[in-house]
């Protein structure tokens, strides 16, 4: 009996025990998943940076101090049972108020790394978008000048005004200048030839090249979208005639610094490659990058005897077919008379 009574007390008191750690277990998980489920003390959206080989331990450190998290240790017993969460991967993340730890640890494991964005605007020239770009804090520099960018692009026979692409482009922190410059030449690249494939018959440019020069020309003296064809007829058929093209912006183009923001008659009868009222034909290399657009209008002007046109001071055109309906708009529009 007093055997039986013995048994019965240990297997009464394994029982509790087994309870208790049940009970101790169950209290556990359910601290850990509360943790991780908690959302981060966050009112607006917060950007941090993972070094490479930064530890998911160290980092709940920087939460806490940081006040993200209330307190890590629970968070700490929660990353041993699920050790997925502890993959980081080094980069800039952005964190978004509402979000628990369980989504943030997610976002680091992920390497979805935060997108920043640059926007080059059409007209701009390759220098100016190379100071752009190395001004953007989150891009690394490491081109010294726009040599250095033809260098790296390969392009030894002409320099690389032209041959980049407008447009808006996603990069993530630490990108390179040269990575972002080169994803604009090769847009360029490929739009260039796909336009040119397609172009009509007849146009006084013979190579994509020179449909390149003249799209950026087109691109400088187009104020309104819808005007660019009819800018691009007067240039063609000034070219089909073997009239000088005499547009400022490649005068301005080529005086460089010496332009101030005003044309003077200096400027017009200072010699250069790219002065159009000094040279024939076109100037040797583009004045700027230009859109799609202009490349598209470069190889499909509408059909026009237009051979001027002076700026109204809108934006907008005056177009002329002859000198004296020319000159007549110069004294309307450009001398007030």
């Amino acid at each position: 009996m007093a055997l039986n009574a013995w048994v019965k007390g240990l297997l009464i008191a394994g029982s509790l025990t087994t309870s208790a750690a049940l009970a101790g277990a169950g209290f556990a998980w359910y601290q850990t998943q509360g943790a991780l489920n908690a959302p981060l003390n966050l009112e607006q959206p917060k950007e941090i940076t993972l070094s490479r080989g930064q530890s998911a331990g160290a980092l709940l450190v920087e939460w806490e101090q940081a006040g993200l998290i209330d307190n890590r240790f629970w968070l700490r017993l929660a990353l041993k049972l699920h050790p997925q969460l502890t993959a980081l991967k080094s980069g800039t993340y952005e964190l978004d108020p509402g979000m628990n730890v369980t989504q943030a640890l997610m976002l680091l494991v992920s390497g979805d790394e935060k997108q920043f964005q640059i926007t080059l605007v059409e007209g701009g020239t390759a220098k100016q978008w190379l100071e752009q770009v190395q001004a953007h804090p989150r891009i690394e520099v490491t081109l010294e000048d726009i040599a250095a960018l033809d260098l790296a692009l390969g392009l030894a026979d002409q320099p690389v005004e032209g041959w980049l692409f407008p447009d808006t482009y996603a990069f993530t922190a630490g990108t390179t200048d040269l990575a972002i410059l080169e994803r604009a030449y090769d847009r360029m690249d490929t739009e260039v030839a796909r336009v040119w494939e397609g172009r009509a018959d007849g146009l006084p440019v013979k190579s994509a090249y020179e449909m390149l020069i003249l799209a950026s020309i087109i691109e400088k003296e187009t104020g309104k979208p819808q005007e660019r064809g009819l800018v691009s007829s007067v240039f063609v058929n000034r070219l089909n005639k073997g009239m000088r093209l005499q547009t400022d912006p490649t005068v301005i183009y080529g005086v460089g610094d010496d332009y101030q923001g005003r044309i003077t008659r200096k400027h017009l009868n200072t010699w250069t490659p790219y002065n159009t009222y000094r040279i024939h034909g076109l100037p040797p290399t583009p004045i700027a990058n230009p859109s799609l657009a202009s490349l598209e209008a470069a190889v499909h002007p509408e059909q026009s005897d237009y051979l001027y046109f002076v700026s109204k001071g809108d934006g907008s055109h005056q177009f002329s077919r002859t000198l004296r309906e020319h000159n007549n708009a110069v004294n309307r529009y450009i001398r007030n008379r």
